[in-house]
């Protein structure tokens, strides 16, 4: 699956080459903020983790449509933030912020529109379809956790690896030079399919309240905003047309 990924990236390069026209590509990373959709078990908070793309995207004169392919490591998931507290017979318990963590690989198609603001500078927003394939999780780390709590963590049997779902951003980019401009991005990441499906489990005790409870099917999908900087660089291909007249030699009887 990895690979399909690359080949997709190569090729979406190749595309734009072959196309003879002006391009151009760059870097850029920033923030994510992970959340994920739960049912029955217990309230996610928010997941605080980092991202990096490269892109490549075409470079039509003016503003009209602009197609781009970025790539690059994405982190999903949420947390359960528990604040310190002190319990009715005076004990203290220090708080703590447990993380599950989906380790992805994106890979974006799509186009984007740009617009100037004052005399050098662009606005623009884009959109695209996503792929994600999952690489590996922090889930392993909780299957130690005695029987009783482990219904409160996502297994990682459950994990399903293949994602799919949307690419909607929006930013700026402002010139350093000619050929160079930096970027600010907001970009939304909502999904479509499951990162995560468990069944229905019933007659589980629950030690916070002394009594067997059912759990309802899981059925956890990833929404997430990203905040990127990154810079841009353009390589631009003019066309020159020659004439080669050649040299024309003979003979007069």
């Amino acid at each position: 699956m990895k690979k399909f990924f690359i080949a997709i990236l190569i090729l979406s390069f190749f595309y734009i080459d072959l196309s003879a026209q002006s391009y151009a590509f760059g870097v850029k990373g920033g923030l994510t903020i992970g959340t994920q959709t739960y049912g029955s078990f217990s309230r996610r908070d928010p997941l605080f983790a980092f991202h990096g793309d490269v892109f490549i995207e075409t470079a039509p004169e003016g503003n009209e449509f602009a197609l781009f392919a970025q790539t690059g490591w994405h982190v999903r998931g949420s947390s359960i933030f528990r604040p310190r507290f002190i319990d009715q017979s005076g004990n203290l318990f220090n708080g703590s912020n447990t993380r599950y963590e989906y380790r992805n690989i994106a890979l974006v198609l799509g186009a984007k529109q740009k617009f100037d603001i004052g005399q050098t500078s662009k606005t623009f927003y884009s959109f695209g379809i996503r792929g994600e394939y999952t690489l590996n999780t922090n889930l392993n780390q909780f299957s130690n956790d005695v029987i009783t709590f482990r219904i409160y963590h996502p297994l990682d049997a459950f994990v399903r690896k293949l994602n799919y779902g949307l690419y909607l951003s929006g930013g700026f980019e402002f010139p350093f030079s000619d050929f160079v401009s930096g970027i600010f991005e907001v970009a939304l990441h909502p999904d479509f399919s499951l990162q995560y499906r468990q069944p229905p489990i019933d007659n589980v005790f629950d030690p916070y309240t002394g009594q067997d409870r059912n759990y309802a099917e899981q059925l956890v999908r990833n929404n997430s905003l990203e905040v990127s900087l990154g810079f841009r660089f353009l390589r631009i291909i003019e066309y020159v047309d020659t004439i080669d007249w050649g040299e024309k030699t003979g003979t007069i009887d």
